[in-house]
C-alpha cells in the first residue's frame, strides 16, 4: 500500500525525490541537483498562483 500525500509539502518532497530517482544525470556529485532545485521553485510557483487565484475567488463571491 503506499502512502498517502496530504499536504502540499508531501507532494513537492514526493516530487523532488521522484525526479532524483528518476534521473540520477541530473544530480550532481556533491549531492546538489540545479535541476531539481529549478523544478522545485516552479511548482512552487504554480500551487502559489492557484492558491492566490482561489482565494481570490472565495473573496470575491457575494456572500448569501
Amino acid at each position: 500500500m503506499s502512502h498517502q500525500i496530504r499536504t502540499y509539502t508531501e507532494l513537492r518532497q514526493k516530487i523532488h525525490d521522484d525526479l532524483r530517482l528518476q534521473h540520477p544525470e541530473w544530480v550532481q556529485p556533491n549531492g546538489e541537483s540545479p535541476i531539481c532545485d529549478s523544478y522545485d521553485a516552479r511548482l512552487m510557483e504554480l500551487i502559489d498562483a492557484s492558491t492566490r487565484t482561489e482565494v481570490e475567488r472565495v473573496q470575491e463571491s457575494p456572500t448569501i
